[in-house]
């Protein structure tokens, strides 16, 4: 997934009118991939070089050697063959992809330092492109007057605008609706500085 340096301007825009009504800061991450799920592809390949020999036994006459010799074929082919990068992430279980990917949004939140604004009201947007996954993390200030379900809505268009090729979009809309629940709950201060950068981060 690529954002566009005009995208990426307009996001920026998009942060920084929403931030204008609230005393709340939104920060957006963009994960190509969450995990490598290395073993993953060498599991399957090892549950299908154990199923092979009863298969061979019942369809063959092959001595012991041979279908030995045939299951560790099949174990190193399939193993190569589901590591190549666009088939590996397509063999990882969906479970298993959300939750290498809600880690990586917990460690974005605070790698951006989103639990360090001074009333604790930071909202990171995060999306993980390989695995089509979405979230929105807030921190505890935000936590104590919204709801997680509140934000479903949100998650919901940014994924749909994900599986169209229109991140962008969907990061706007998800920033529109984020700072329109901020703008609700924590409204500007007589200063209203801006602790976090306005823009969207790459990994």
């Amino acid at each position: 997934m690529m954002i566009s340096d005009s995208d990426k301007n307009r996001i920026s825009a998009t942060i920084r009118t929403a931030e204008s009504s609230t005393s709340g800061e939104i920060f957006c991450v963009i994960a190509r991939q969450s995990g490598d799920y290395r073993l993953v592809p060498v599991i399957w390949a090892a549950a299908i070089a154990l199923a092979l020999p009863y298969a061979l036994l019942y369809l063959t006459r092959w001595p012991a050697q041979t279908i030995y010799l045939a299951q560790l074929a099949a174990f190193i082919g399939f193993s190569l063959v589901l590591s190549l990068p666009p088939i590996r992430i397509r063999v990882v279980p969906r479970w298993l992809k959300y939750r290498y990917a809600h880690a990586e949004a917990m460690r974005q939140f605070f790698a951006q330092r989103l639990d360090k604004t001074d009333a604790r009201t930071g909202v990171l947007i995060f999306v993980s492109a390989a695995e089509h996954y979405a979230e929105i993390v807030a921190d505890v200030g935000i936590n104590a007057k919204v709801s997680q379900a509140v934000w479903d809505e949100a998650v919901a268009a940014l994924i749909e605008n994900i599986k169209r090729d229109c991140a962008a979009d969907g990061l706007v809309a998800a920033i529109d609706k984020c700072g329109a629940v901020l703008a609700a709950h924590f409204p500007p201060g007589a200063l209203n500085p801006n602790e976090l950068p306005d823009k969207l981060v790459e990994i």
